[in-house]
């Protein structure tokens, strides 16, 4: 695979794949096998370490440490030395990791709502502490867990009474995302989006025919 696309390197991360020409089918090239998006979380929860991954995903640890290796190649993770004697690595997030939050954020509505009748993990958002980390970084132990923010049921473990204010502006609480357009600023909702199929050869519906050869032309007769 190619070097990542990232400011640092503008080379192109494309591949050539089956099908209708589509950065979401390029994406989920990428990250779109199970193990894959499990590491990705664990790693977004703040658990950098092999051991920790392993166990939190349930996967066997030979395919982690191959999906670990893949998503390092497409630089989704990095990692990054812990010890020396043996040599002991973590794992983290670069910033094309990190834009997968949303991913994770999508995923995690999605079951709440469609497959789990109490949500199993619920993401916390404190407001004010954007730095440009992995979330967990800086409040964690020496395995990168960031303790009780992202556990528990609705409404986490920040308690009730626990908001500044009903709306729980300027402490911990449970985050509320909405899609929002930044060029009008308005809410999205999935009826007011159609696709713009710029792909050469293609439409919404599909593949474009190809066009009719045309006719040989006829020699001019010599006068």
């Amino acid at each position: 695979m190619n070097a990542s696309k990232s400011p640092e390197s503008p080379e192109s991360n494309a591949v050539t794949l089956p099908g209708r020409p589509c950065s979401a089918a390029a994406a989920l090239h990428v990250v779109g096998e199970k193990w894959a998006l499990l590491a990705v979380r664990e790693i977004f929860f703040g658990n950098h370490r092999f051991e920790a991954i392993a166990r939190n995903t349930g996967a066997p640890r030979d395919r982690v440490a191959a999906r670990l290796r893949a998503l390092e190649q497409a630089g989704v993770v990095e990692r990054r030395p812990y010890n020396e004697r043996p040599p002991r690595y973590e794992y983290h997030l670069t910033a094309s990791g990190r834009d997968l939050a949303p991913v994770i954020r999508a995923l995690l509505d999605w079951g709440d709502r469609w497959v789990n009748e109490e949500p199993p993990v619920v993401l916390v958002h404190e407001p004010g502490n954007a730095g440009g980390g992995e979330p967990g970084d800086g409040s964690g132990d020496e395995d990168g867990h960031t303790g009780e923010g992202t556990r528990g049921g609705r409404g986490g473990n920040t308690g009730e009474g626990e908001h500044s204010d009903e709306h729980g502006h300027g402490r911990a609480h449970d985050l509320d995302a909405a899609w929002v357009c930044r060029t009008c600023g308005e809410e999205i909702a999935m009826n007011t989006l159609t696709a713009d199929v710029r792909a050469p050869g293609w439409d919404r519906a599909g593949p474009l025919p190809e066009p009719l050869p045309s006719p040989p032309s006829e020699p001019i007769p010599a006068e």
